[in-house]
């Protein structure tokens, strides 16, 4: 970690940006996401990849779910902009590298990122440090999700246009919120510009995860649980649907990661858990 910080990021998302690098420097090409920016952001220390929750073969089927989301919406949003949407928005944009890597479509559209203070002051000055790009659509959103604060008012302050479209994501958010602020979110963005795209990872109850995940799944909960960010929110399909429905959505649907296209034929065995699925929701 660089030493000349004043704060640190999220445990949570340095773990993201890690486990997005190790399958590049672990798995067997072909690579689903090509992503080591984080990892220059992190520079952990060396032997990083002999800690637990780095473990090759014991992180895989999660490692799997994070670069098959990551591709999944990268895809997605490229297509939107493509179509002629020209902002996106990341609740929760941890050490996402987005802006970094399509440097080309980041100074086109108008990016978003929104996260905790502490996090972003981290990346913002390691960005600096080693002299990554910083395109001029990049916009850096501080919200304390923790208190009163609106999210929805300090997007506006930043610039962002309310009567034009977006694509907004919350990818790794939503097992930390209670119902109701999952419910209040839902609200807002289905009251976004009409042919909007919300994209929501949830995560599915112990019931309905694939045995052959269950064990995994329930450490990754006991994580969590040890770490103090316990998950408290899960949603089968249908009740995410649902939610989605009453909210004002006019369009939902639902994608597992475990479903996503990008594993098959490999000589790996490379797959992502069944634990989490992808909310894909139309104003």
């Amino acid at each position: 970690m660089n030493e000349k910080s004043k704060f640190l990021p999220d445990s949570t998302a340095v773990r993201v940006a890690l486990w997005r690098a190790l399958h590049v420097l672990s798995d067997a090409p072909p690579h689903v996401l090509v992503d080591t920016v984080g990892l220059q952001l992190v520079a952990p220390e060396e032997g990083w990849q002999q800690r637990p929750d780095m473990h090759p073969q014991g992180t895989a089927a999660f490692r799997a779910s994070i670069v098959a989301r990551a591709r999944f919406i990268e895809n997605f949003v490229i297509s939107q902009y493509k179509l002629g949407v020209n902002q996106y928005v990341l609740l929760g944009a941890g050490l996402d590298t987005f802006a970094q890597r399509h440097t080309d479509i980041a100074t086109q559209m108008q990016i978003f990122e929104v996260e905790k203070p502490e996090t972003q002051a981290w990346k913002q000055e390691r960005l600096a440090e080693l002299g990554l790009p910083l395109p001029a659509g990049l916009h850096f959103v501080p919200v304390n999700f923790e208190t009163s604060e609106s999210w929805w008012k300090q997007l506006s302050a930043a610039g962002f246009e309310l009567q034009k479209p977006a694509v907004v994501t919350s990818i790794g958010v939503s097992m930390y919120l209670t119902m109701d602020a999952i419910k209040e979110t839902l609200r807002q963005i289905a009251n976004l510009a009409s042919g909007s795209q919300f994209i929501m990872t949830f995560m599915l109850p112990l019931e309905l995860v694939a045995p052959a995940d269950q064990l995994g799944y329930q450490m990754s909960l006991k994580g969590a649980q040890k770490s103090g960010t316990p998950f408290i929110s899960f949603f089968t399909p249908p009740e995410m649907l649902t939610l989605a429905r009453e909210a004002g959505f006019k369009k939902v649907d639902h994608l597992s990661t475990s479903d996503l296209p990008y594993f098959a034929g490999r000589s790996d065995g490379l797959k992502p858990s069944t634990g989490e699925v992808l909310l894909i929701a139309t104003t």
